[in-house]
Parts: structure tokens; C-alpha cells; sequence
């Protein structure tokens, strides 16, 4: 447990100096520089030159570009889920206030962060929801302008609201979250597939048929069903939910998308899919898809992972090793409750992630790849996400 709290402290300490802003590495068109030049953010090809360029760089520009550090609300949603998981640690373990804090400084930590989450929503649509706090674009496809709400940003974001709401008894984050449901529901389009449905990834068109997408739109009406027992909320996130174990492949495995240029296979996305399936079947307490939970979990922890500990982005090749692969084997172990089943793989990826991916300076590199790798600071991506995962290993000693 030294190296998992002494490491966690660290980051807590950077994230907090920093007032949970930062950079993001799809941030680049948030350039004053880029935007301040007539007619080039109108271009497709040079917006899509600009995020790449900005995402792909191992040297960061963005000071130099004036990009400025920001809240991002799903990072703030993993933030607050993390502070909620660190309370409960703590309340396991009042030792460990001397280190995590009290259980009234966390409550005080937990009210702060959720009231800024609160203020991050994004506007105009059917329920709470939330987004990016920049424009991104998946290749010629489609824009996202900034604050374009998705369900994966809205499902970290009003599920840790829920989170919160059980510490404090705050009826305010508990109201503001259910609401999410009606985003879910009224806002995403549906395309049918099988003998269900997918949830689109956001309001606008784009990105339609991302399985794990439709999953953490089920994972929303799931935490929504639990509070509110409406069947509505459970016989639509089981048509997802069917959908998508329809789609899972005989060895358990599962492409990212139907898109035929999206039909890679990757670890985190497969540990989202997992965690969206466990809630639902936790939360509406339809066990109808357990084995496909069982099946996937066996690919994931077969296929992701190296004898030394090291994680795979893909389950057939190893690089680039992204942050978010290391960091969701702590998030799916704790919520499939296999954490005491597979410790000493957690405690070997634990190991190698600290030793390879964290600065002396507290945060987490972006990705690592043979020859160069990319050690900026992303504080969405990087260290909002570690600081979450860490805080559940924790949460398992």
C-alpha cells in the first residue's frame, strides 16, 4: 500500500496546486494563436492538422501557441469520484487522515469540487450533461465545438455527483444528476442494432455505434433506475446493453465502434464496457448477462496485460502504452470485485506504472512509444484519470 498512497499524495499535491486546470492533448484549437488567424479554424483539414499536430508532439507547444490551462468537467468528475473514494477509505481507515485528510476536510474537498462540477454543465439540452472545454474533430468527419455534451464525459461526471450526494446528503447533487437520464433518453439518437439499440456519443451526429459509449449511457440510466426505480430508465439501458453483448465477439473481445475504420480492439475501452455492464446488472439487478461479463473480463485480463507488469494498448501489440491503460485495471478489478483474485497483477502494474509513467514532479505521462514518448502533463487525461484509479487500489488494501 507505501507505494500506492506515497504515490497518490503526490499527485494529489501537483493537481491541487494546479486548482485542477491544465492542458488536454486534444486541446489545440483552443490556440489564441490558431484562432487568430483569418479563415484557418474554418478549415477541416486545418483544424484536424492542428489537434494532431498538438496531440502527437512530444514537446508542448501550447504556451508558445496560447493554449490556455483549463477545467475539464469529466476531469473534475474524476476527481470528485476520487475525493469520494478517498472519504470512504478514510472512514475505513481514520489512520490514514494524517496523510488523506480528515473525514471533514474530504467532505469539504467533496462540496468544493461539486459545486464546480455543477458549474461546468453544459447548456440547453434535456437534463445535465456534460462536455470538452475545447473543439475536437475525428478526422474530416464531424466537429465538436466546445462544451458539445457526451455521454462518456456525463456518465463520469453525473454518476460521482451520485457519489457525493451519499457522503454529504446534499440533495442538490443527487437532483442535478437524475436528471442526466432525460440527456440520455431525449438527447442521443439511437441506432438499432441486432436486437437493440446503441446510444450515440453525443447529440451531434458523430460517432454513433461506439459500443462503450452505449454502455456508460446504460451505466447513467442504471445509477438513475437505483434512485428512482422508474422502468423506463431499466428497459432502455437493457436495450443498450443487449446490443452490445450481441455485438462481443466469441472470444470475448469487443471492437471499438461499427465504424469499419474503427474496428480496433483496446484495453480501457474494453474495461469501460465492462463497468458499464456490472452497474447495470448491480443497479437493476438483471443478472440475464453475466457471462458475457465473465467472458470479457477473461480477454481483458488475458490480453492486456505482460508477465512484468506492463499493460498493451492493443490486445495484439503493446504500443503506444497510454496512461489509461495501466489505470483502468485498478477501476474494473474494484468494480467486478476480483481486486483479492488478481492483487498480484495489480500490484505488478502498480509498480511498473510508477517507475515508468510518473514525474518526481507528482503528475502522470501522457503515452509512452519505442524511440519517444510523450511526458507532458494532461490533466483530464492523465492525471484526473490515475488520480481515480488510485484511489481505488486504495480503496482494496
Amino acid at each position: 500500500m507505501a507505494d500506492n498512497l506515497n504515490s497518490l499524495i503526490k499527485l494529489r499535491d501537483y493537481c491541487e496546486k494546479e486548482q485542477y486546470k491544465g492542458w488536454d492533448p486534444f486541446d489545440g484549437l483552443n490556440s489564441k494563436v490558431f484562432n487568430a488567424i483569418p479563415f484557418l479554424n474554418k478549415s477541416a483539414a486545418c483544424r484536424l492538422v492542428m489537434i494532431q499536430t498538438f496531440k502527437k508532439l512530444p514537446l508542448n507547444f501550447r504556451r508558445l501557441a496560447m493554449v490556455p490551462k483549463q477545467h475539464n468537467a469529466k476531469g473534475i468528475g474524476l476527481f470528485l469520484q476520487g475525493y469520494c473514494n478517498l472519504y470512504r477509505v478514510v472512514e475505513r481507515r481514520p489512520e490514514l487522515s494524517v496523510q488523506l485528510g480528515t473525514l471533514d476536510e474530504l467532505r469539504c474537498k467533496i462540496n468544493e469540487i461539486a459545486e464546480l462540477l455543477i458549474s461546468l454543465q453544459s447548456v440547453g439540452y434535456s437534463g445535465a450533461c456534460w462536455g470538452y472545454n475545447f473543439p475536437w474533430q475525428r478526422r474530416l468527419e464531424f466537429l465538436f465545438l466546445g462544451g458539445t455534451p457526451t455521454v462518456v464525459a456525463t456518465n463520469f461526471c453525473a454518476t460521482a455527483l451520485m457519489d457525493a450526494f451519499e457522503i454529504t446528503k446534499e440533495e442538490k447533487y443527487k437532483e442535478i444528476a437524475l436528471t442526466s437520464a432525460q440527456f440520455v433518453l431525449n438527447d442521443l439518437r439511437r441506432t438499432e442494432y441486432k436486437r437493440g439499440f446503441l446510444f450515440s456519443y453525443s447529440k451531434t451526429k458523430g460517432n454513433d455505434t461506439v459500443f462503450n459509449a452505449s454502455l456508460l449511457g446504460s451505466r447513467i440510466l442504471s445509477y438513475c433506475y437505483k434512485y428512482t426505480g422508474r422502468e423506463e430508465y431499466k428497459g432502455m439501458a437493457r436495450q443498450s446493453v443487449i446490443a452490445c453483448c450481441d455485438a462481443q465477439a466469441n472470444d470475448g473481445s469487443w471492437v471499438y465502434s461499427l465504424s469499419k475504420d474503427q474496428q480496433w480492439i483496446d484495453s480501457f475501452h474494453t474495461g469501460y464496457n465492462l463497468d458499464g455492464l456490472i452497474a447495470y446488472e448491480e443497479l437493476t439487478g438483471d443478472t440475464s448477462f453475466h457471462e458475457y461479463i465473465e467472458k470479457g473480463f477473461n480477454f481483458y485480463i488475458e490480453n492486456f496485460f505482460m508477465l512484468d507488469g506492463s499493460p498493451k494498448y492493443y490486445h495484439d501489440k503493446q504500443y503506444p502504452i497510454d496512461i489509461h491503460c495501466p489505470g483502468q485495471l485498478f477501476v474494473t478489478l474494484s468494480r467486478l470485485r476480483k481486486f483479492d483474485e488478481y492483487r498480484e497483477l495489480a500490484n505488478k502494474v502498480l509498480g511498473w506504472v510508477i517507475d515508468n509513467m510518473q514525474d518526481k514532479k507528482g503528475y502522470f505521462y501522457y503515452q509512452l512509444k519505442p524511440g519517444w514518448s510523450s511526458k507532458i502533463s494532461y490533466m483530464r487525461w492523465s492525471n484526473a484519470f490515475m488520480f481515480c484509479s488510485l484511489s481505488y487500489y486504495l480503496l482494496q488494501d
